[in-house]
């Protein structure tokens, strides 16, 4: 009988450690999903998908980096090319969402992200200005013109300028009419990401304010973004910075580009209880 009770009082102790380990556990699993987000193959990454649009006068492979990164994080991502030289911001716009729209991956996702460099947010602009976007999710602009940029206003009209740059980068001043300020605010959830690090200083000299070499930080901003946020790197990179990238994954899991860890930042300690306290002095 000793051994009895003895044993019975072994198995609740068990029991009630383990009914605090579980809780332990669940909680840490908590934890882990609240910093970094949906894993790599959950139905909330697996089930949404990234169309990547690249900047003027540039290819898919600039957004190579950013589309691995992506791939591995779990979304359902399609590097879209287009002629950017060749044809109007509005043209550009209508071509590229019609390549989205036939691509068969992302037929089934339930939500259609787009990640933009340059003047890839402001094909976005123009096509949810004049059209419906059904399963659209978040949008984040990499070093966007959205107010046009000074270097077009100084040399948009030079012969060499107009070669290089076509159509569209004609459209790309900061007049009242210039497209980039005729597209008017934001309706959806849109982060911005602009540089500060100029590797061209003599575009650098014909812009007011710190610059990325192309584009003020000032004039990346757009009135109803959600979010905005300046990284030490230049225009042509910024797609390809791993702090970029990371930043730019933050805004597509949850909106904002809150530092990993900064959504606990009130988060204290593990009660005896096994429930989480929160430290409301911060």
């Amino acid at each position: 009988m000793g051994i009895d009770r003895g044993q019975n009082n072994m198995n609740a102790t068990g029991d009630l450690e383990g009914g605090r380990g579980k809780r332990t556990r669940r909680f840490v699993r908590l934890l882990v999903c609240l910093i970094l987000g949906p894993a790599a193959g959950s139905v909330a990454g697996a089930t949404e998908g990234v169309v990547l649009l690249h900047g003027l006068c540039r290819t898919t492979k600039s957004m190579e980096k950013m589309e691995a990164a992506l791939s591995a994080t779990g979304f359902v991502v399609e590097n879209i090319g287009y002629d950017s030289r060749h044809h109007s911001i509005a043209a550009l716009s209508e071509q590229v969402m019609s390549d989205v729209a036939s691509r068969a991956r992302l037929r089934e996702c339930s939500k259609i992200h787009f990640v933009t460099h340059s003047l890839g947010g402001l094909l976005v602009r123009n096509y949810l200005k004049r059209h419906d976007f059904e399963r659209l999710g978040r949008v984040v602009m990499l070093a966007p013109p959205n107010q046009g940029s000074e270097v077009v206003d100084k040399i948009g009209s030079w012969y060499l300028f107009r070669k290089i740059n076509g159509p569209a980068g004609s459209e790309l001043g900061t007049a009242d009419e210039s497209t980039p300020n005729q597209l008017g605010p934001v309706g959806f959830e849109c982060g911005v990401i602009a540089g500060d690090r100029s590797i061209n200083w003599i575009n650098s000299l014909m812009i007011a304010g710190k610059d990325d070499g192309k584009v003020s930080i000032e004039r990346t901003k757009v009135e109803g973004m959600k979010d905005h946020r300046v990284l030490h790197v230049s225009h042509p990179f910024i797609m390809e910075d791993h702090e970029a990238i990371q930043t730019t994954i933050r805004f597509l899991r949850h909106g904002n580009f809150r530092e990993m860890g900064e959504d606990l930042r009130r988060f204290h300690s593990l009660g005896a209880s096994g429930k989480p306290v929160w430290n409301h002095d911060t």
